[in-house]
């Protein structure tokens, strides 16, 4: 987008060109946006009220792309899908991070996507007083596991590998394989954790 004027500019605009300065290491800022676009700053606030503003354009952006469509199915495959889904989003653009972090979401899009997880969990029969703090634990999750994906292979070097953890590291699969067989395993082991917390009669 560098050296182009752009005619007809929209939010979808203006967070991809935040999204690539953050991606590229770039200095990221109003002015910075700006530059990207060939615009002028007063150009951008025709569409935004400052840089919080842009970084949930950004945020939203992000979020369509990954989004888990609710559809006609179990509560649980939902949440599977979406677990994957928002994994993969975090390790794709791990360089948004520190940007999102400490920012309250105010973005339509991301609120109806928690609405998504909250709507099939409530239909799963969890009560409406556990909901949020499920929502919170499978997010934490997907961050988790979104930041191993985006790591080095190596993740651990430890100086004795004499040590337990530093043996069964040695005797583990290369580093993805390793990230893959965890991921699974933990993702089996927080859906049967929240079939456990349901009634009998709701566990289907």
């Amino acid at each position: 987008m560098d050296g182009r004027r752009i005619v007809g500019l929209t939010p979808a605009l203006i967070a991809d060109a935040g999204l690539e300065l953050v991606e590229g290491g770039e200095p990221f800022g109003v002015n910075a946006i700006a530059r990207k676009l060939g615009v002028r700053p007063s150009s951008l606030y025709k569409h935004v009220s400052g840089l919080d503003d842009i970084v949930e354009l950004m945020r939203g952006h992000l979020v369509e792309r990954y989004r888990t469509a609710p559809g006609e199915r179990p509560w649980d495959a939902f949440v599977e899908e979406a677990v994957r889904r928002q994994r993969r989003m975090y390790a794709d653009h791990p360089a948004l991070l520190p940007f999102l972090i400490g920012k309250t979401i105010t973005s339509p899009t991301v609120i109806d996507a928690y609405d998504d997880l909250a709507l099939a969990l409530q239909s799963g029969g969890f009560p409406d007083d556990e909901i949020l703090t499920l929502i919170g634990m499978i997010d934490a999750f997907a961050l988790g596991f979104g930041l191993e994906l985006a790591s080095p292979e190596q993740v651990w070097q430890p100086d004795s590998p004499t040590q337990l953890f530093g043996k069964l590291l040695a005797a583990s699969r290369s580093g993805s394989e390793r990230v893959e067989r965890s991921f699974e395993l933990a993702l089996e082991v927080l859906l049967a954790a929240l079939r456990d917390r349901l009634p009998a009669g709701d566990q289907g």
